[in-house]
């Protein structure tokens, strides 16, 4: 078991009012030591943008729990997905995401190092994330919420412990 987050850049893209035009974005490389050195951090992990779950449950709780977290010290929360930047923005517009970040794993880099990559191709999704959530302080891994059942092509879609209601528990708990 890893005790802190891998070092890894995100491709990532930020809006440049310079550039003008329908698409005023640009490419921008973030570092895990930009996203979590120095802060205490939830962030929970989907297969993916658009689906499901992921959609009508878990971004929506977090989203919606989101004060209450920053009641309890918590400085971001950051929700990754094995997919690109420009899925990401567009599934945040989507969901009227105003709190959580939206961070794409496009390689599934963070997913790899992190031990969370899965073959999801049972769905046609391709190599994906595990469901799962973490508190993290200074980049060390405090705790983590993974889902029952963890492998390749698994047939179900857990989602039990990773949700917003558990986390948030967990942090009242250990407050």
């Amino acid at each position: 078991m890893i005790t802190h987050v891998p070092d890894v850049t995100f491709k990532t893209r930020v809006r440049d009012e310079s550039i003008g035009g329908d698409n005023p974005f640009k490419w921008y490389d973030l570092t895990t030591d930009e996203l979590f050195a120095n802060k205490k951090v939830v962030v929970f992990s989907l297969p993916g943008a658009f689906t499901p779950t992921c959609s009508t449950s878990h971004l929506p709780r977090y989203e919606a729990l989101y004060n209450e977290f920053k009641a309890l010290g918590v400085d971001e929360i950051v929700c990754i997905s094995v997919n690109d930047a420009f899925v990401m923005y567009q599934w945040g517009l989507k969901q009227n995401r105003e709190n959580v970040f939206l961070l794409p794993d496009g390689n599934g880099e963070f997913t790899r190092k992190m031990g969370m990559l899965v073959d999801k191709s049972n769905l046609g999704f391709g190599m994906r994330s595990w469901r799962y959530s973490m508190y993290l302080d200074n980049k060390a891994i405090k705790k983590v919420f993974k889902e029952a059942d963890f492998g390749d092509n698994c047939p179900t879609d857990p989602f039990e412990v990773s949700d917003a209601d558990t986390m948030l528990e967990y942090l009242k708990s250990n407050a």
